[in-house]
Formats: C-alpha cells, structure tokens, sequence
C-alpha cells in the first residue's frame, strides 16, 4: 500500500511543523506543496526560497563555502538517505497557483519551459518527481491541454532518467503524479484513460464536497451518497480503464464547521471561526469542547455536533478512517493520501489517523517498500555534497 502525505512550505511558520515532525515510518511518499506557476514565461519556480531551501536547521553551518542546499529541501533529502522507501515529490499548483497553468498548457512553448524547469528543480533538489495539481481545467480544452502538459512532462521525466547512469543495473523512472477531483462536473472533461498512460498513480481529492457554497449542512468526506461522493468517483475512474491500484484515496486532516444549525442536512447561518482561517479546523484540535463525535457508516462519514453551540463539524474520526481504510482494500485501490500533514494528531496519540489507517491494514509490513529512492543526482550543485555527508 502508498501512504501518501502532503507536507507544505508555509507549515514552519505559524503552526511550527517541520520535516522532522512527518511521521516517516508510516509513509512511502511525501508531496512538498506548492511550486509555482509563471503565467507568462512558463517557468516552475518554488514558492518560498527561504522555507525551501535556505532555513537554517539544527546541525546547518553558516559558513560552507560553495553552494548549499538547506530548508525544506535538505531536510527532506535526508529523510530519504534514512529511510530508503520514502519518495519524495515536488507538488506544482495548489488552490492559489492554479489559475496560472491554462495559458502555459495551451502554449507548446511555454509547456516546453514549464518541463525543462520542473525537471531542473527534480535535478537540482534530488527529488523522485513531480505532482501536478491544477483546480481545475474549467472545459473540455483546458482539460485536451492538460494531458498535452501531461504527455510533455512524462517524456521530459523519461528524457532525464534516460541520462544518467541506472541504479544497481536498473533504469528508474521518475514518477508522475496528479491531484484530481472526485466531481463528475471536473473529471468528465477528462480523456481519463490517456492521462492514465503517463501517470504513476492518482491522488483522488476526496473532501471538500460541502462547505460555505452548500445550502444545507452535509459530509465533505463521505465515501457514499450526497451529490459527489468517493466511491462514485472510484467507480467511474475504473470504467473509464484505470487499474484501481493507481488509485489512491485521498482523505482530509481537517474539518469544516457550520454554525447556528440543528445537524446534519440542516440550515446554517455562517462557519464561524477555525484553526488557521474560518470554518476550517485542524484535526488534532477536535472534538471542539462540548461536541460530541458520531459516525454515519451508511455514508462512511463522521462528524461532531454541540447542540449548546449550534456547531456541526464534518472530518475524520478515527472510526471512519478504519472504515475508509477498510474501502481501500476491498476495492483494492492503491493506498491512501492525506492533505495536510501538519493537522493530524501526532504518532503518539491513539486519533492519529495515519496510523489508524496503517494499523487497519496490518501494519508497517503493509506498506510499499520498493523501489529504493534516489540520492545520486550528477547534475545536481548540491546533491552530492548532501549525498557525502
């Protein structure tokens, strides 16, 4: 099984989560989020120089001579160097960047800037690849776009590993991956089926169904029901030809609130406040006091009510992700994906729901071990000095 973990840049700030707080023993991949986009030139830049690669940590030296890797990035490298099963991907897009992959995807040069950047920053920062996630191709060309962006970036990926010397007599791929929406309305614009042939495996965004844009109280996690559910999208990506093991259901870290409601399917009056902006809580800081937790298996879905407050929260429980993880094998998908990593309970804790869902499949023994990562990166100014250490 994959146990996929996004991990962002702007997480050491406020909510003080660094790469030595990822639960590392429970994980095969970790997507760093977010690149960005230029809208005009096509170039993949990162987001935040000095979260990603120039923050200090304990053990960095201030005065190295030539160049030097540090951050995010350095930290994440040598996650890889100890545990060798841990993938690690850079994430390109996001909510905030997205609108800026449309007019580089209808472009082919500007597609042939976006690739050769990405694949320097795969080079440059020892990285196993690359996630794409564009919210959302908005029509059917933007979607035809997409799989042009797609096809290029494979070939771009292959290009490279093509050129450096194989690991122990094999030659390893570089992966590519992509964050797609579980809503018919987005993915119905997709040739699902050519996509597939240059993708590693699909994160399915798997929450967010209902939120401040809903009528009414509802889950935004459910696998069942509702107007947009889990296992509709599961059950139309594998018609469309996708081998369900490239499959990887994605579930959330985090809640969302309506306040001034009587409960589920009922009308609401505002979110209220959250963890980090309104009506979005973090996880490890539920059940909020005075609410009690309920799970709706008929949907596999849960959430937590204060009839005293009038606020119904729809997340995870650690009951529901047992059920979740209970659907993933049943339907033999490929694993499970979660968003965001600095949000859970830590490993310490019985609620934490990475664990949970690891524990229910038997264990760490369950996990992908294989193929071993890579470290040896000859094109990279930094790599090899990290590589020595």
């Amino acid at each position: 099984m994959k146990t996929v973990l996004y991990f962002t840049n702007w997480s050491i700030y406020g909510r003080q989560f660094h790469v030595k707080d990822l639960p590392l023993e429970y994980l095969t991949h970790v997507l760093y989020a977010f690149a960005n986009i230029n809208p005009n030139t096509g170039e993949v830049y990162l987001s935040d120089a000095y979260a990603d690669t120039d923050m200090h940590f304990d053990g960095d030296l201030w005065d190295e001579p030539g160049k030097n890797l540090y951050g995010n990035l350095k930290q994440l490298y040598l996650l890889k160097k100890s545990r060798r099963s841990l993938k690690v991907l850079l994430s390109i897009g996001g909510w905030t960047f997205s609108s800026n992959f449309a007019p580089v995807a209808a472009n082919s040069q500007l597609r042939a800037n976006f690739v050769s950047s990405a694949v320097n920053l795969v080079k440059n920062f020892g990285l196993d690849g690359l996630d794409i996630d564009w919210e959302y191709p908005k029509d059917s060309q933007e979607s035809a776009n997409f799989l042009l962006l797609l096809k290029d970036l494979r070939s771009g990926l292959d290009d490279y590993a093509n050129s450096i010397s194989p690991l122990n007599g094999l030659r390893r791929k570089f992966l590519l991956t992509v964050a797609s929406s579980c809503s018919n309305e987005v993915y119905k614009n997709f040739n699902l089926r050519e996509c597939d042939k240059y993708l590693d495996f699909w994160n399915l965004m798997a929450y967010d169904f209902s939120g401040t844009w809903s009528s009414v109280t509802g889950h935004q996690a459910n696998i069942f029901g509702g107007e947009v559910s889990a296992d509709s999208a599961v059950r139309d990506f594998i018609l469309a030809g996708i081998n369900p093991e490239k499959l990887i259901l994605g579930m959330p870290l985090y809640g969302r609130s309506f306040t001034n409601t009587g409960g589920f399917g009922q009308k609401y009056k505002g979110v209220g406040r959250g963890s980090w902006e309104e009506g979005i809580w973090d996880y490890k800081a539920l059940p909020l006091k005075g609410s009690i937790e309920y799970l709706d298996k008929k949907h596999i879905a849960s959430y937590s009510y204060n009839p005293s407050s009038r606020i119904w929260i729809s997340y995870d429980t650690p009951s529901c992700a047992s059920l979740k993880a209970e659907y993933i094998q049943n339907k033999k998908l490929g694993g499970a994906m979660w968003w965001d990593a600095s949000s859970d309970s830590p490993l310490s804790s019985s609620r934490c729901l990475v664990k949970t869902v690891v524990h229910n499949w038997g264990g760490l023994e369950s996990l992908e071990t294989s193929p071993e990562n890579r470290l040896i990166y000859p094109d990279s100014p930094y790599i090899k000095k990290l590589y020595d250490l």
